[in-house]
């Protein structure tokens, strides 16, 4: 008894702290990975404000001028309003290859509807926004419900809503000329107005509207919260009551009602409605935005702000690189830089994170 008593009042003035490893190092290195993984939208943002300043510098205060600034945001206008569509789908772990094309059929459609057939305006737009928002549904119910790869469902899409849209129109472009005499509002977001001495278009302003739009019903809503969840853990997500096949529809589906809507911003920045625009890499430039944006390949992590910013990246080192007088394929190679290195920073992000 005496000896417990004795070991008792040896361990009373034993170290009673917990042992530590010292952080000290790098905790300042801790502290930017957790700040960047809990705002995404940071690395984007950080990277477009130092295009422009590099830029900037290079080319001078031309590159800072009002029609330079509003002539960038008019070229992504397109492909930032895809890239919104391509975010939604890609933060569920998935990927939409058929976007691209699902814009340019729902563009033909909307053009004969209104032109050809001499139905009012804005039922063709009605009837070329059903048209992508079905595309996407399709897509939607063979990953949610037949379980198969996104990857491979759309890249089958993709083919099938191509010969599609060649075979309805017989590779007809439909003319300038004619979309203005027949059905205007289909060049309804070509249309600018000033603000100052910057020129601004509907479709500028309508891609801007989008995206805030979708930030909020991401962050601020149940089905967003849904989105994150499926794209993070779809199991998890099942097991805590979501109902994951209806996610999936609901996110493809929307996604190829915004192509659609992409379709009627390009009739308006186009002018004509050309069939064979379906060959453009508008779906590459959309996944390029959207990767350099931040937006996790893994799926349940990114916020639809750096999509914009990633579109705003490429845009600037597009017309930065124009007004160098530099090979275009500088351009690409700074887009493949850009893209690996996006890529690279989510890997370094994820593993603080756990």
């Amino acid at each position: 008894m005496s000896q417990v008593q004795e070991f008792e009042k040896a361990l009373a003035n034993s170290e009673t702290s917990v042992a530590a490893f010292d952080e000290h190092g790098t905790s300042l290195v801790k502290r930017i990975q957790h700040f960047l993984h809990s705002t995404p939208a940071a690395v984007p943002l950080i990277v477009l404000v130092l295009s422009i300043a590099v830029f900037g510098v290079t080319i001078g205060g031309r590159f800072f001028s009002s029609y330079t600034l509003t002539l960038i945001l008019q070229q992504i206008a397109i492909v930032g309003i895809l890239g919104a569509a391509q975010t939604l789908v890609i933060l569920t772990a998935g990927i939409d290859l058929s976007i691209g094309v699902i814009m340019v059929i729902s563009a033909v459609i909307m053009g004969n509807c209104a032109v050809t057939y001499g139905l009012p305006t804005l039922l063709a737009v009605v009837i070329g926004l059903a048209a992508g928002a079905a595309c996407g549904l399709l897509n939607g119910v063979l990953v949610a419900y037949m379980k198969l790869p996104p990857f491979i469902v759309t890249l089958g899409t993709w083919n099938i809503v191509m010969a599609t849209n060649f075979i309805y129109s017989a590779n007809e472009t439909i003319r300038d000329a004619d979309v203005d005499a027949q059905a205007p509002l289909l060049h309804l977001f070509g249309l600018n107005f000033k603000v100052g001495t910057a020129v601004l278009t509907f479709g500028v302003i309508a891609m801007v509207v989008l995206v805030l739009f979708l930030w909020y019903v991401l962050n601020h809503t149940a089905w967003g919260r849904h989105v994150y969840a499926v794209g993070d853990d779809p199991e998890a997500a099942k097991l805590s009551g979501i109902q994951t096949k209806k996610v999936l529809i609901s996110v493809y589906t929307l996604a190829g009602l915004i192509a659609a809507f992409a379709a009627w911003v390009s009739i308006g920045r186009n002018g004509s409605i050309s069939p064979s625009a379906a060959v453009t890499d508008y779906n590459l430039q959309a996944i390029t935005a959207t990767v350099i944006g931040g937006i996790s390949l893994f799926g349940g992590r990114g916020s639809i702000l750096g999509t914009l910013f990633g579109a705003m990246i490429v845009g600037v080192v597009s017309m930065g690189l124009n007004m160098l007088g530099a090979d275009p394929q500088w351009k690409v190679l700074l887009t493949g830089v850009l893209i690996i290195g996006a890529v690279a920073i989510d890997q370094w992000i994820r593993k603080v994170s756990v």
